[in-house]
């Protein structure tokens, strides 16, 4: 029966934070600069996604507060329409009266059966145009945090792909480094080798 023996590996995390004669300055700037980055990255993605997500969320408040829905009729047959929509809705002309008693025109998205003379209701704002029916408050917190989410993880990665840019340039010099360095050292290893 063979026996296996196994090799415990030891990680060193955070080795860089460490005291050893073999740390080089450029391991110290990288420690450095990959701290900051997720301290900025953090910080940033949460400020980012929490104003975002305020922003939508008041400006959907906006929308709610100017919009008010009134009672149009089609002055058209939907099936006379050929402004047919993805989801089965077509475009129509419709009438509405405003609180003064004006009369207005314009064209909304009603259900391709409907008649001339039906009553729909219609979203306008205060110069009395039509706009799209305003989100519900649960709606507007959902699509507000769906959008700061995202917005959150956009502005961290960008600023973890930025802080990227530091280390590849240490990288560089590191191996330039370790290049200069086995100039010196390579030929001695090679007597030793071969002597």
């Amino acid at each position: 029966m063979a026996t296996t023996s196994r090799t415990k590996v030891t990680r060193a995390w955070l080795w860089r934070w460490h005291r050893s004669p073999l740390r080089r300055a450029s391991d110290r700037a990288e420690a450095w600069i990959v701290l900051v980055t997720w301290l900025l990255a953090l910080l940033g993605a949460v400020l980012a996604g929490v104003e975002t997500a305020a922003a939508m969320e008041r400006g959907m408040a906006e929308n709610r507060a100017q919009a008010r829905a009134v009672s149009a009729v089609l002055t058209d047959n939907a099936a006379e329409s050929d402004t047919e929509t993805d989801l089965g809705t077509v475009w129509v002309k419709v009438r509405w009266t405003d609180a003064n008693g004006g009369a207005h025109t314009d064209r909304t998205k009603v259900d391709a059966d409907a008649v001339a003379g039906s009553k729909v209701t219609v979203w306008v704002n205060r110069e009395n145009e039509l706009v799209s029916k305003p989100a519900a408050r649960s709606e507007a917190r959902l699509q507000a945090a769906v959008g700061g989410m995202l917005v959150a993880l956009g502005a961290g990665a960008g600023v973890l792909v930025v802080g990227r840019l530091p280390r590849a340039f240490l990288e560089r010099r590191r191996l330039v480094e370790w290049g200069e360095e086995w100039e010196r050292v390579g030929p001695r290893w090679r007597k030793r080798m071969l002597g």
